[in-house]
């Protein structure tokens, strides 16, 4: 389904988001372009809008759906901002359009009422057209029916299926070290956001495949690891995968190490790579510069530019990193500023903001006129910590 959109249509991609009292947000409405950079203090909330193209892609996955969704992130209780009060429910719009100007716009709003979880509304538009206004007249009957969405129903989604195949596509990696260095952990996960069962992925990929990734990724992890030689996927006595690379050695056929010698920043620059290659989805990235020197940090952006010119898919990533922004050929509409405030965070474009769009006329770059706005007041005072 997901190669037939593409082939025929082009790559479907997200053009606006909007959220109301999701987590962060209590109202929240951005146009999203092919790459996003989400810049703001800590507890800004850019984890949690990237967790919302998660969560519509929670909605569309086998094993998931509405239920699941809100289960794996604590519960409405949880999601709902602190912030909401006249209108209490949780509330996401995507659109998105395909290459022939077919726009979609789904909306899904939820709450709990005596203690269970039910919808209080899903539609689908296509060009502005209603395809699906949900309560029905039989949702009203059989109440029972909105603890589902149609999104999650193929026997129902059938017309506007395309939605839920562009939701699937959506990737997201934040892959922690110590997790892939414990494969025992990855037993029984799927579609783990933090890298648990990343091996396995990488093991379920066709062998060709994976092959030739991993012959890619080698040539590009020979750049920041100039010392590796070769890199390989093998499989223990019981039959649990590994990753390992062969270093350079006095032994004349090097030195193997698996993912548990391998360095954080080692294994991150490995999983970044995989995941720009897998897939043509939208790609969620949190953070990519961690772990990793600046020098290689300062190269994300041009190498993510030509993953995007080869296969179109769109990247949103969250950064705290100047070496990152400083890059001559992020666009300021491409950056988008979240600040906390006490009615919940707000989601401001860069290109906006008259001070930043003067700074960047004087010559200074996005790093320099942007991250000042995201510094924490008072910061110089945590030195004092620990004084009697």
């Amino acid at each position: 389904m997901g190669e037939t959109i593409m082939s025929e249509r082009g790559t479907p991609r997200f053009t606006r988001l909007q959220l109301r009292n999701w987590k962060n947000f209590s109202d929240c409405d951005v146009e999203i372009g092919r790459r996003l950079f989400l810049v703001g203090p800590n507890a800004a909330g850019k984890s949690n809008f990237l967790d919302a193209f998660r969560f519509l892609r929670d909605l569309a996955i086998p094993g998931g759906g509405l239920q699941e969704a809100v289960r794996r992130r604590g519960g409405v209780s949880t999601l709902r901002c602190l912030a909401a009060r006249r209108f209490p429910d949780v509330e996401i719009t995507a659109t998105l359009e395909v290459a022939d100007h077919i726009q979609w716009t789904y909306q899904v709003a939820f709450n709990q009422k005596q203690g269970r979880l039910h919808l209080r509304r899903e539609q689908v538009r296509r060009n502005g057209e209603v395809i699906l206004d949900r309560p029905t007249a039989d949702d009203r009957r059989d109440p029972e029916r909105l603890t589902q969405t149609y999104l999650e129903q193929v026997n129902v989604n059938q017309p506007f299926r395309e939605i839920a195949t562009f939701f699937v596509s959506v990737r997201y990696l934040h892959l922690v070290p110590q997790l892939v260095r414990e494969p025992d952990r990855s037993v029984g996960r799927a579609h783990d956001p933090f890298g648990g069962d990343f091996l396995e992925q990488v093991a379920k990929t066709p062998a060709k495949t994976q092959k030739a990734r991993l012959q890619r990724i080698q040539e590009a992890l020979q750049v920041a690891v100039p010392q590796m030689q070769a890199i390989e996927l093998w499989r223990d006595a019981r039959g649990t995968p590994h990753l390992r690379g062969r270093y350079q050695h006095w032994r004349p056929q090097g030195a193997w190490q698996t993912e548990e010698q391998l360095s954080d920043g080692t294994l991150r620059l490995l999983g970044l790579l995989w995941a720009v290659t897998d897939g043509t989805g939208p790609l969620l990235l949190e953070e990519p510069e961690l772990s990793l020197h600046p020098g290689i940090v300062s190269t994300l952006p041009q190498m993510l530019a030509r993953i995007q010119r080869r296969n179109g898919r769109q990247i949103f990533l969250s950064t705290h990193s100047p070496e990152l922004l400083r890059d001559e050929g992020i666009g300021l509409n491409e950056v988008l500023l979240l600040l906390p405030a006490l009615e919940g965070t707000t989601v401001t474009p860069a290109s906006s903001i008259e001070t930043i769009r003067q700074l960047l006329e004087g010559g200074l770059s996005i790093a320099d006129a942007v991250l000042p706005h995201t510094s924490p007041r008072h910061a110089e005072q945590l030195m004092l910590f620990g004084e009697s």
